[in-house]
């Protein structure tokens, strides 16, 4: 089977470059796996967390803020407003990023982005949640 190139991209550094089977992400349209073969596209990503199967099978998980996928060809190139390790996940930081949505909704008066601001914040709330934080 063909493998994916992918490249987990924070703004202050590269958190994952290398061969991956699969990657799930948090698209602001829904969750979407890519696989090798992918029809190309460039997407926006809800706060939630990256899940990506590595060339052994093995599971390699993280939490983004947001940001923005592209995928092109045997390429996903995730560029994450902020990443943080699953196991470093707190009640406090999420609490924190919900926050930071809020100012952000806040912070402007266009429908449809404070609708996006919206849908960002309950699924982090539903996320926290879920994790029992």
């Amino acid at each position: 089977m063909a493998d994916l190139h992918a490249e987990l991209v924070a703004p202050d550094r590269v958190v994952f470059a290398g061969e991956i089977r699969s990657v799930v992400l948090p698209g602001v349209e829904g969750d979407m796996t890519v696989l090798p073969g992918h029809a190309p596209l460039v997407t926006a990503l809800h706060p939630g967390i990256v899940f990506a199967t590595d060339t052994d099978g093995v599971g390699r998980r993280a939490f983004v803020s947001g940001g923005l996928v592209e995928v092109t060809g045997s390429r996903v190139t995730i560029l994450a407003e902020r990443v943080r390790p699953v196991e470093e996940l707190t009640s406090d930081g999420l609490d924190e990023e919900i926050l930071h949505l809020q100012m952000e909704r806040d912070g402007t008066r266009d429908e449809a982005i404070r609708a996006q601001f919206e849908a960002s914040i309950s699924r982090l709330e539903e996320f926290k949640a879920s994790l029992g934080l």
